[in-house]
């Protein structure tokens, strides 16, 4: 009986604890008032802050609100989301500041122009702060204490607010990813009881596949900063580049049984190329984050289990700037309130914690500024000093076949306020000719330096061996592109400060014959699907051939004949107009199939294509972020739709409408029943190609679709006694969290069509190793004997990478089932590899028997 009182009093006990609802004095000094124009959050969203989770449309209200309130904020819109929400920026200083805005961003820009910084007194001059919430959609304690930070900013009244706001200029964004935070609150606002549930098995704490933590197309949009490739990173980095402030946080969440973390992150994990400066004045400010912390009794910890060395990540990408990134990490509730090791942890708690480290972050702002103005000066100098020093004056990149991933490259840097140029004529450089039409060049001696360098890099000593993310992003290797260090600085020609998209051309008159156009292009797919969409057919070279140019037509090359289709010459003409204005492709007229040097165009060997209709298995046991990757690269690059099935749909799709079906990485059970694993096999019997990715090639081994034989680990391997403290050091460290690899690829495969070299940089992050088909044709992409090009890879990964298979191929009836053991659509902007992908969707069904595994 004493035994059942007890747990009466601790479940209700949790319950009473858990439905609290504080109201503002819970989470607002208590010595300040608030000027009774500005509106607090509750009338306009509705309710308490912390007592639901707010929508993103009652956020943007509350935004609004302010901006008619307050002389001290400013609001505009700086983009939208995929889903057309709106990204809000507000700019929130003193109304005198408001009034010389354009002059004080010009003047904190200077800072970063060692021409004009020394002109700049900082002793004077407002610092810039940008502070952003909730960049993973689930985190939601950050764009919730965004609430009361900004009603802070704009209502708070005395001397000691007034002086920061003097002195500082706020960018504020109240919500980093609008997409993924609406679906995270619709999903926990949706399964609260009146009775709030703090049991981790609630509903509540559960969300469905995919959640709410990524945007649209499910990217983690942490990981977007650097490469910018969605509109959400794209409106982020833009009003960075415009203002380059000094500090830059981030609020996020963890573990619902963590506590609190601020940086820095462990030192020996910081990139080198951030100046040791940096990590003390992040320590320095981190002194203000957790006196506020004491003073609310609240537990945390630093320089533990987070890193900054990926320059991809909101936190870290600043450093490289002249700028201090800071990561918040709070112990997630996961909705309302939620039993932890340390005790219900509830809604209010969390954003508590993120509302006081955004006030400390700008009370150590202004402490602190002239030291982040000098140090942000100095930032600069060093650079231009250190760049004077380089032995490489210059970077060159281009892609002689394919000007477009070397445009979409070029995009990237100037985003970032890189200073990328034409060169004046062709540039010959260690055998490679770089075409002044498609090519680019990026003088080191410029303010991002750093940055620059850190975009070409090629490293593979580390001083630790963990990583919180990727160890390697070189981007020229990312983007398939040919590159080289310059000594000297070629003459310039033009410098772009918007890149514009190569468009294709005309080759030869008017044709009533055929129309060729070759592989090379990186829109290439796109204009497949574009003529099969409108029922044109086409066929695709398997053997090279001649016009009567001489001119060669590579394998891959597609043929587009004139007569005997349903589309008459004209309107066959506007969708080749298409297809070199939208897709940068040249296309040439043959006036006669006859070839005596290669194959003539009637020849068999000229394949005929048909429209693929694609599905892609998603849900649980998927993981999302490669789904994500795939239905962007489909739906908004090449322009294809797909079909997203759930898993748990599956089993009464009817598959007999589709091609392709795609099977993205899994991340545990999938739950694909038996009858359903034979229905597959079933499908591809009868013609149907299925694609794999990384772990989903042991998926398919199990089921029987396929045969995708992995390498095992030495039995063998070191045994020798080691500290029980390094447990997690030595196991982290056999994790390939992202490096690139060196393939050799056999450019007369299907799957490598469009491709020139036979050496091809490989993005992998996953410990698959598949072994080396018997088959003379079997083995179309192979890891070289020394692969390693750019990362981290531990001795015994790297002796199982070493010659093993990166492709197979397994035939099952007139089906084929293609697996890879990487991901050819790394975040976005592995565009290097995307082809390999496409092609295995449109050529899959034409490999031969012969180069199964």
């Amino acid at each position: 009986m004493r035994q059942i009182l007890l747990v009466f009093i601790l479940v209700t006990s949790f319950v009473q604890l858990a439905n609290c609802q504080p109201d503002l004095s819970y989470y607002l000094p208590d010595d300040i008032t608030f000027h009774p124009s500005v509106p607090t959050p509750k009338s306009i969203i509705g309710h308490e802050v912390g007592e639901w989770h707010v929508t993103h449309d009652r956020l943007v209200s509350y935004m609004y609100a302010l901006d008619k309130a307050s002389d001290r904020v400013s609001l505009e819109v700086t983009g939208y989301t995929y889903e057309g929400r709106p990204l809000l920026l507000l700019t929130i200083t003193a109304p005198k500041n408001h009034d010389r805005l354009e002059d004080i961003r010009q003047q904190h820009l200077a800072l970063s122009d060692p021409s004009r910084a020394s002109s700049v007194d900082t002793k004077n001059m407002p610092a810039v702060f940008y502070i952003g919430f909730s960049i993973h959609g689930n985190e939601a304690s950050g764009v919730n204490a965004g609430l009361l930070a900004a009603y802070y900013f704009a209502a708070a009244q005395g001397p000691e607010i007034e002086n920061y706001l003097n002195n500082t200029v706020i960018l504020f964004d109240p919500s980093y990813n609008p997409d993924g935070m609406q679906r995270f609150s619709s999903w926990v606002n949706s399964r609260k009881s009146v009775m709030t549930s703090t049991d981790a098995n609630d509903t509540e704490h559960n969300e469905a596949w995919p959640g709410g933590r990524f945007n649209h197309y499910w990217f983690d949009l942490n990981r977007d900063w650097l490469v910018a490739q969605h509109p959400e990173s794209r409106a982020r980095v833009k009003t960075f580049q415009r203002w380059r402030p000094n500090v830059l946080t981030d609020h996020h969440e963890m573990g619902t049984n963590s506590s609190f973390f601020f940086q820095p992150g462990v030192p020996a994990r910081m990139h080198p190329l951030t100046p040791a400066k940096n990590l003390e004045l992040t320590k320095q400010i981190g002194t203000y984050h957790a006196k506020a912390l004491d003073e609310i009794g609240s537990y945390y910890f630093t320089q533990e289990g987070y890193d900054d060395f990926y320059y991809g990540k909101g936190s870290t990408f600043p450093d490289v700037q002249g700028s201090i990134g800071i990561l918040f990490e709070q112990a997630s509730s996961r909705g309302h309130s939620q039993e932890s090791i340390n005790g219900v942890l509830t809604f209010p708690f969390t954003i508590r914690n993120q509302f006081v480290t955004a006030l400390s972050s700008l009370k150590a702002v202004n402490a602190m500024r002239e030291d982040l103005l000098n140090y942000q000066r100095q930032f600069y100098r060093d650079a231009i000093s250190e760049a004077g020093k380089d032995a490489t004056k210059a970077y060159i990149f281009g892609a002689s076949h394919d000007a477009l991933r070397a445009f979409h490259l070029a995009e990237v840097m100037t985003r970032q306020a890189i200073d990328v140029y034409k060169p004046s004529s062709n540039i010959n450089q260690n055998g490679k000719t770089f075409a002044a039409n498609n090519s680019y060049v990026v003088p080191l001696n410029q303010r991002q330096y750093k940055l620059i360098k850190s975009m070409f890099e090629k490293r593979t000593s580390f001083k630790d061996s963990l990583f919180y993310d990727i160890s390697s992003w070189t981007l020229p290797l990312a983007f398939g592109v040919d590159y080289e260090e310059l000594r000297t600085v070629p003459q310039l020609g033009e410098k772009l400060s918007e890149p514009k998209m190569p468009l294709g051309k005309r080759v030869g008159d008017k044709s009533e014959y055929a129309y060729v156009f070759e592989p090379f292009g990186y829109y290439a797919p796109r204009a497949m699907y574009r003529l099969l969409s409108h029922g044109i057919r086409i066929k695709v070279a398997s053997d090279p051939f001649y016009n009567t140019d001489n001119k060669r037509f590579e394998r891959g090359s597609i043929l587009i004949p004139v007569s005997g289709q349903d589309k008459n010459a004209e309107q066959i003409e506007l969708l080749l107009n298409d297809i070199v204005n939208k897709d940068g492709i040249d296309i040439y007229a043959f006036k006669t199939g006859l070839d005596y040097q290669g194959v003539s165009l009637g020849s068999s060997s000229f394949m005929p294509l048909k429209k693929p209709s694609i599905a892609m298995i998603v849900g649980d046991g998927i993981s999302a972020t490669d789904a994500g990757e795939i239905w962007h690269l489909l739906d908004t690059r090449f322009n294809i739709p797909v079909t997203l099935i759930p898993t748990n749909v599956l089993e009464r799709a009817s598959l007999s409408r589709y091609t392709t079906i795609i099977m993205p990485a899994t991340s545990g059970s999938t739950g694909i029943s038996e009858g359903t694993k034979e229905k597959l096999r079933s499908w591809t019997q009868q013609g149907g190609t299925i694609i794999g990715f990384e772990y989903a090639l042991n998926w398919l081994s199990g089921a029987g679709l396929g045969k995708f034989d992995m390498k095992k680990e030495d039995e063998k391997k070191d045994q020798k006694p080691r500290p029980y403290a390094d447990i997690d050091e030595y196991t982290g460290a056999q994790e390939t969290s992202g490096a690139i690899f060196e393939s050799q690829v056999d450019l007369t495969n299907p799957l490598l069509y469009g491709y020139t070299s036979q050496k091809l940089p490989m993005f992998k992050s996953n410990n698959l190793f598949m072994e080396k088909a018997k088959g003379s044709y079997s083995n179309p992409i192979v890891y070289t004997a020394s692969p390693l090009m750019s990362g981290y890879v531990s001795k015994e990964n790297y002796a199982l990478a070493k010659q093993s298979s990166v492709a197979g191929v397994s035939v099952s009836g007139q089906g084929r089932v293609i697996g890879f053991t990487d991901n050819m659509c790394f975040r976005a902007f592995w565009f290097g590899t995307n082809r390999i992908f496409m092609n295995a969707i449109f050529f899959g069904p034409l490999l031969s028997p012969a180069s199964a595994r």
